[in-house]
């Protein structure tokens, strides 16, 4: 399952990689407005995908805001939430490889829709390497979460 979201600066940009992931047959839920609406903000978005992300296996997000930094800072506030923001196939891949980034966050005024697109193919075909170095750096991150959560930070 993809949960893709945007905010209205996002949204243009949401629903050409929308059509992507349908075009290819990818399970999504699309937790966005029914249109770009100037009020919304982007941490009830990245939420609601970041809540789905963990309740759900073997799922990934998708979030799109203006520079996709908002949507990124406010997904990675969830422990077990391993947020990316991407530009270029280099950092999709490597989000992937390294990180095991069950979410991507993309700027709908910074990124362009063949270089959006072509970035969550990467992102999606990529697999985790499994290299002990990134197991362990992942680790660590989860053992931030855990002492963040235990002292109620």
């Amino acid at each position: 399952m993809i949960y893709l979201a945007s905010d209205h600066a996002g949204y243009p940009l949401k629903e050409e990689i929308k059509e992507f992931l349908l075009d290819n047959d990818y399970e999504l839920e699309d937790l966005s407005g029914e249109k770009p609406d100037p009020l919304d903000d982007y941490p009830d978005f990245a939420s609601l995908a970041a809540r789905g992300v963990l309740e759900t296996e073997n799922s990934g997000g998708i979030l799109i805001c203006g520079t996709g930094q908002g949507m990124c800072a406010a997904a990675n506030k969830f422990p077990g939430i391993r947020a990316a923001l991407i530009y270029d196939d280099f950092t999709a891949r490597s989000a992937a490889e390294h990180l095991d980034a069950n979410i991507i966050c993309l700027g709908g005024r910074t990124t362009d829709p063949e270089t959006a697109l072509k970035i969550v193919k990467i992102w999606l075909d990529t697999n985790f390497s499994g290299e002990e170095r990134h197991k362990k750096r992942i680790g660590k991150i989860m053992e931030i979460e855990k002492e963040i959560v235990s002292q109620n930070i």
